[in-house]
């Protein structure tokens, strides 16, 4: 048993031996007080017996057991014991009888029918507390490998959808390149060093789970650097990260850069005027990141928008920061403007 229990033990039969001597008569001395109490001792002891037996191995060994004479065998084992911690409550008391005597008329008949019924309920009784108190256990127990368990699968979960959402990042990043590589070839290998220190951020920076507020914002600043290499004239991007170069706040990483990468996917019109806004602040441990872009959804033909991103996303704040954090999206009444705002408490 662990310390904490082992003390918790201790002071329960502190309490439940020494109570009684709380209802002796006041007009009794010390020693009448000792000689009283030793004489009634055998039934705490006997208590101890059985609940101790039950405790420690007919609860776990029978009663919870899978088989089906489980608790068959847990009442068999219970009744001799019983009827053992009464004889030995009733030797007790003799025996102490003869070391400590008292007048005859105040004597007690330890194997009269009125006293072997109180005994045995008692006995009863604390039988019952043994196996309440090993359920009380088994039931936390349980309770702990199940959040334990859970714990695990949501770890596990959040590194698949990390795993996801990677190639999906990967995916768009290169098509990006492939476009450039066409037009300059020596900003395509600019493009290619900054997607190769996005991929280290992507591959080393995040192994603890979270990353400094700072280093994800030299990452998401890369990222747009390197998504407007393809953009044209008509484009307007304006990128606004207010987070200091020494702000360490730890942050989910990657967990902006789907909002990010949905705006220059349907923020961007190759014949209209567009625009992409993006802002994230912290303010006393709560990063905030406001992005609005022009509204040019893609058609249900483009394979393109199939919208993973926004679910991984979705998924990553309900098992990150439950109940943290709220985020609001959706296109303005005109349908000009898709507008994404996330709050989050660190």
């Amino acid at each position: 048993m662990k310390k904490r229990e082992i003390n918790i033990h201790i002071l329960c039969w502190i309490i439940i031996i020494f109570l009684p001597i709380f209802f002796y008569g006041q007009d009794e001395g010390v020693m009448a007080y000792a000689e009283r109490f030793l004489r009634s001792f055998g039934g705490p002891l006997s208590y101890v017996v059985v609940f101790y037996f039950n405790y420690l191995w007919l609860v776990p060994k029978h009663f919870f057991s899978v088989e089906k004479s489980g608790k068959r065998d847990f009442v068999l084992w219970n009744i001799p014991l019983i009827i053992i911690a009464i004889i030995i409550n009733s030797i007790w008391w003799r025996l102490m009888l003869r070391f400590f005597p008292i007048p005859a008329q105040y004597h007690t008949n330890y194997w009269l029918a009125p006293y072997f019924f109180h005994a045995t309920l008692m006995l009863v009784l604390i039988t019952t507390l043994s196996i309440a108190l090993r359920m009380m256990q088994r039931w936390q127990l349980m309770e702990q490998r199940r959040k334990e368990a859970e714990q695990l699968r949501i770890e596990a979960e959040l590194s698949n959808l990390r795993h996801q959402l990677n190639p999906h990042f990967l995916l768009n990043t290169l098509n990006n390149i492939y476009s450039l590589i066409a037009i300059d070839s020596g900003k395509a290998q600019d493009a290619v060093q900054e997607l190769s220190r996005l991929l280290r951020h992507m591959l080393y920076d995040d192994r603890n789970g979270t990353v400094p507020l700072y280093k994800e914002m030299e990452f998401i600043r890369d990222y747009i650097s390197l998504m407007k290499i393809r953009l044209t004239d008509n484009v307007t991007v304006d990128t606004k990260l207010n987070i200091s170069p020494q702000d360490a706040t730890p942050i989910a990483p990657l967990i902006f850069i789907s909002l990010i990468e949905n705006a220059f996917k349907h923020g961007i019109s190759p014949t209209e005027k567009s625009f992409i806004s993006v802002e994230i602040n912290n303010q006393n441990g709560v990063v905030s990141c406001r992005i609005s872009n022009a509204n040019f959804p893609k058609s249900s033909d483009d394979l393109g928008g199939s919208g993973i991103g926004l679910k991984q996303l979705d998924r990553r704040l309900k098992m990150l920061y439950p109940e943290k954090y709220s985020w609001t999206h959706g296109v303005s009444p005109d349908g000009t403007t898709y507008q994404s705002s996330i709050t989050i408490n660190t």
